[in-house]
Parts: structure tokens; sequence; C-alpha cells
């Protein structure tokens, strides 16, 4: 089956370019575009994309109005924030809303079609520098948990489920981690939940900032 992909941008040749570059693959379709955070509303219901790429700012309705109303509406879409703006203060917002993807729009072509297939698979996206941003700016946060804390959560993991942690820490997909650690995907997925479960948070990101934390 082919991903199927909505694009949502305010600027046509951003549109045409993004076009051009996933339409290079064959398993993404390209089923519909919109010019902003109202049209894509619409776009949304109209087509049902598995995955939408979704511009931040934008007339009438910025990006992450939107998406916080499209997984209202359809949680099970899943919504990657494309930026030009490298600014920490969104990426915490745009995983806050309940995007599972964010990149810059400079990144590379074969980074935007990896990050589609990751998502459209369930992983959770973000470009090296965005990752980074993002850790810092969970780390920064007034929270109840010490260093000590996040360490004694992490000892509650299994050595796999360490190794599986510290791999998403460093922002590996699924794929990758199994090639690193010799494992089946599903195993990988299976240690993820159990993460997941076991550090009482909500997404991978989390993930790699409790075991920031823990490394001081």
């Amino acid at each position: 089956m082919p991903i199927r992909v909505l694009l949502v941008d305010d600027e046509t040749l951003v549109r045409s370019g993004l076009r051009l570059i996933l339409e290079g693959d064959r398993r993404v379709q390209i089923v519909g575009e919109a010019i902003d955070g109202e049209a894509a509303l619409a776009a949304v219901a109209d087509t049902q994309p598995d995955v939408v790429l979704m511009d931040i700012r934008m007339p009438r309705m910025d990006g992450l109005a939107a998406t916080e109303h499209i997984l209202a509406a359809h949680p099970g879409t899943r919504i990657i924030v494309l930026t030009s703006f490298d600014v920490d203060d969104l990426v915490p917002r745009a995983l806050r809303v309940g995007a599972t993807g964010y990149l810059l729009k400079d990144a590379p072509p074969r980074e935007l079609i990896e990050a589609v297939h990751r998502v459209a698979d369930g992983d959770t996206i973000l470009s090296q520098a965005a990752l980074g941003h993002l850790v810092q700016a969970v780390v920064k946060q007034p929270s109840p948990e010490s260093r000590s804390e996040g360490a004694h959560r992490l000892a509650t993991l299994s050595e796999r489920e360490l190794e599986v942690a510290h791999a998403i820490g460093r922002g590996l997909s699924n794929a990758q981690i199994a090639a690193e650690l010799f494992i089946s995907i599903t195993t990988v997925k299976t240690h993820v939940g159990r993460i997941l479960e076991k550090l009482q948070v909500a997404n991978r990101v989390q993930i790699a900032a409790c075991v920031q934390r823990s490394e001081g």
C-alpha cells in the first residue's frame, strides 16, 4: 500500500519542491495540497492521508494550531512539522500538540523521504538539530526529576533496554537500532514499549531526555 501524503505550505515553490522529491519514491502517493492551516483541515477530511507535511508559519491558521485540530478529529494521522526556523521553543511546542516529526526545510531529500517512511511506520522523527534542541528544552523545564531520579528510573531497565534507550538518545530509528544491536525491528519495538512503561514517559524524546538527565 502506498503512503498517502498531504502537503501543507503557503508557498507554491515549497510545495512543488516537496512534491518533486517525494514523487521520486514509488511508495509515496501525494494525495493533495493545502495553502494554510484552515485549508489543511478540509484537505485531511477529504483525502485521509497517512502523513501530513505541515509548515509552521502560515496565514489564517498556523501549522501548530492546524496539527492540534487535525489530530483531535483524525487521531491516526501522522504529522511531520517543517520549518525554516531553527528556533528552540517551536520544537517542544510541535511535539506537545502531537506532531510525530520535526524537520528543517533544508533537510536533504533522502532525509525527507526517510522521515515519511519512518513516521508512516510508527517512529517519531526529529532531525539531529531538532533532537538536540528538544532534549535541551525538556531537560531545562522545571521538573521534580533530579539526576539521581533519572538514574534510578534507568536502573529499572534491563541491559538490552538500556542499550535501546541510549540509541534512542542518539536519534536512531528502530531499523538503525535493530541493525546496530543485531536484533529484529519487532524486538526493538517491544523494547521501546517496555522502556516507555518503565520510565513512565510518553514518547521517544522523553526517553532521550531521561537519558541525558541521568548523565548530568
